[in-house]
Parts: C-alpha cells; structure tokens; sequence
C-alpha cells in the first residue's frame, strides 16, 4: 500500500449499457396502468437463480470477485386506510405479513424513471422526459423541467430539492412556503460566474481526454449519483467523467475535484465518520478519507475495497454506518461491516441479472436489478437473510427510496418503498421488518 494510504481503523442508472432517451408530452394524463416494455438489453449473469434459505455466511468469499446515501428516514404519511390488500398475491408479491405488498402503481407517459426522492408527503420522480415530477398521496400534483439533461438523480435537503442530469449540471430547486409542492429554480452547479472567473486562468483547465480540457470545476459527462452531509453542508456528485466533486451547499462553491477511478463512476456514498465511498465500471470500490474544511479541503485514499472485472453499478450504508454494501452487475451484492477495520462480510446471492439499486432502512436492505425484481433482506448481526421478492415491474428496476410508515403500531416497524423502473412506473411497495 502506498506511503500516503493507511488503513481505516475505528474505535468502540451505473454506467453498463447506453440510456435509452424517450420525451413525450408532458400534459398528457396520468393513469394507474402498466404499459408493456420491450426486454431490457443487459448481460447475463452464470448465476444459477435465486436461493430464499441462503445466508451470507453460506455464501461464496471474496475470492469470487463479482461485478439517495442513507439519510434519516421520515415517517411515510402516504398510506391510504382501509384499502383491501386480499389480493396481493395476484400481483406476484410473496408477503411478509397479511397487509404487506403492492400499495400502488404510478404511470405517467413521460419515459423511463432514473431517479427518485421522498420527503415527508412528497415523491420526486425524475425521468427521460427532463422533468421532476412531484405526487402526493399516489396523485401527481405538479411538475417542474430544466432545459437540459434527463435527470439522473435526486436528493432532498430541508427545503431544497439538488437534481444531477445527464448534461453534467446539478440543478438547485427550493419549495414555496406556502405551497410546497411548488418549486422555484434557484441555482446551478456551477454558477455562471464561477465558471467565467475560473476560465481567465489556465492553471483551471484539467485534461479529461486526449487533447481535450476543461475546466476543473465542470462535470464533462452526465452526473450519476448524488450524496449529502447534513453535518458539514457538502454536497458530493460523482460522474461518468471518473471524477467526483466536492461543493459546498451554502454558495455554491466547488471545494475539490477528484480523479477517482479509471472509468465512470456510478455511485457515492458517505458517512458520518468523514469516510467517502465510491464505486465505478472499472470494478472497484474505494474509500476516501476527508481532512480540513473549506478550500483547504482535501479527499485523501485510504484502500481500495474491491477490485475486480465486472462493473460496480450501486453502493449504499446502513442507517448505523457499520455496514456498507455494493452492486455488482453479474446480479451479486457484497458487504463489509465495521470490527476493528472494514472486513468483508459475505456475498449475498438473490438476482439473476445486474443490480442497479440499493436502499437500507433499519435492518433492511433493498436490491433493485435489471431482472425486473426487489429483493428484501434482513440483517440480524452480520447475517443477511432474504426475507421476500417483490415482483411486478415488467422492466429493469432503476431506483429505490424508502421512509417509515406513519402510524404504524408501537414494536411492528414497517417500510414504505418506492420503486422506479425502465417500465415507465413507480410503485409503492409496504414491508413489515
């Protein structure tokens, strides 16, 4: 390991195939019904199928090499009271319980879903058509567009909505006072300004390929990931350029660029700890440690997770910070968990094709895949057991969001889960823990 890497001790949709870009009229109606869906183009995976009495620790070592961010969750007030849930099973939902499975499907012709967000009563879906759409209570309420740039992802501070698009720009939108699902344009990163102050200086200009620069401060292809800490008022996007980038929040100033792997990089967390995890298509998964604060900010390696040849598609950290998991298109997820330093865990087999999403909620994870399917696991100690499928996208599942349920009984913990799929819908999903 090189000099300037250490160890990290502690005490007590990814960029596989080419996106296909769909506009459509975005006055038409919305309506509750699936339409069809060609098959989604991905690669196979040599995995013989799904086991539902495997666990972690039965799986194979990392000697097999295969291929949102948690932020607090918020009760969900979007449960609709007295639905009959009786036919749930027709929907191919294997339940947990008798009110667990399909709550709703949500469609509007406005092409594929990328991306999503929740907070409070409050859905943002982000699609080919370049709209943020908002819905409420399973209604679609309003919808606001950027010029350019299918939106890729979306994450909500406070009273901010940042969305990164495919044409390298993260867009700023701030909720009306007094109607919130009003929303109001009010920056980008970076700012106009930024960027014609940084152009009078040469020194500013980075190569990013063969005799072609720009500036330090630009994302040069499309914004796959975004993460937020809270704490320190940063905001982080990763990009297919192989770069990502730091920016604080409160000026929209970019504090650091980085060059991070040998290929795009198709997702980034963090954690509370000041620990920085990327993952990208050249197979790895690595971790970077932040030291100061403001310009004198810097992103330092500490190790290099995982390296191998299928392409990381997904990285998400559980609610603890103790866990961290990775997507891998070969359809496999790997974990490690924190003992005295970041050991792998075990391999969790439940999808035959890519997984291109991953959520955590208390003791759960979600994987979302290319195989049309959501497979829920269940963490007790370091041991993950797959405790349903939820089935009914008839098209690759591209995002997760997931809140608490509000009003749910006192010791029964349930989940509200949002999935947004190549099929043009989202569905709403409830799991019991």
């Amino acid at each position: 390991m090189p000099e300037n890497q250490h160890r990290i001790t502690m005490s007590p949709g990814p960029k596989v195939s080419t996106n296909i870009m769909q506009n459509s009229d975005s006055d038409s109606s919305p309506t509750f019904l699936q339409p069809t869906y060609e098959d989604f183009n991905n690669r196979f995976s040599n995995f013989s199928g799904f086991e539902p009495d495997r666990m972690s620790d039965e799986a194979s070592p990392i000697l097999m090499s295969p291929w949102n961010q948690t932020t607090p969750l918020q009760a969900s007030p979007w449960i609709t009271r007295g639905m009959d849930y009786s036919n749930n099973h027709k929907n191919g939902v294997q339940k947990a319980s008798q009110f667990d499975g399909l709550i709703g499907s949500l469609y509007r012709e406005e092409g594929h879903i990328y991306s999503l967000a929740c907070s409070g009563d409050l859905l943002y879906t982000g699609s080919g058509s370049k709209n943020i759409r908002v819905w409420r209570n399973l209604k679609d309420v309003t919808a606001f567009k950027s010029n350019s740039g299918l939106v890729k992802a979306i994450i909500v501070s406070g009273d901010r909505v940042f969305t990164g698009h495919q044409d390298g720009k993260v867009r700023v939108w701030k909720k009306d006072q007094k109607n919130p699902t009003n929303h109001k344009r009010v920056g980008t990163f970076p700012t106009l300004f930024d960027i014609l102050k940084s152009s009078i200086r040469p020194q500013n200009y980075v190569e990013v390929k063969r005799k072609c620069t720009t500036l330090w401060i630009k994302h040069c292809d499309a914004i796959s990931c975004l993460s937020i800490d809270e704490h320190e008022g940063l905001l982080y996007s990763c990009s297919w350029d192989r770069t990502f980038k730091v920016w604080q929040m409160s000026n929209s100033k970019c504090l650091e660029s980085v060059k991070a792997h040998d290929d795009a990089v198709n997702s980034i967390v963090n954690t509370k700890y000041g620990l920085v995890f990327t993952g990208s298509a050249d197979g790895s998964v690595k971790v970077w440690k932040r030291e100061g604060t403001g310009k004198s900010m810097k992103h330092h390696p500490v190790e290099t997770l995982l390296n191998q040849e299928c392409a990381v598609t997904t990285l998400a950290v559980s609610e603890t910070g103790w866990f961290v998991y990775c997507g891998l298109s070969d359809g496999l997820v790997n974990f490690w968990e924190w003992e005295k330093q970041l050991s792998h865990g075990g391999v969790l087999k439940g999808h035959k094709l890519a997984v291109l999403c991953l959520s955590t909620a208390g003791k759960l994870l979600f994987s979302g895949s290319a195989d049309k399917t959501i497979c829920v696991w269940r963490r007790e100690g370091s041991i993950h057991s797959c405790l349903t499928v939820l089935t009914g996208h008839t098209g690759p599942v591209k995002c997760l969001a997931v809140e608490r349920e509000e009003g749910a009984n006192s010791g029964e913990v349930k989940w509200v889960v949002y999935s947004g799929s190549l099929d043009k819908t989202v569905k709403v999903w409830r799991v019991s823990e």
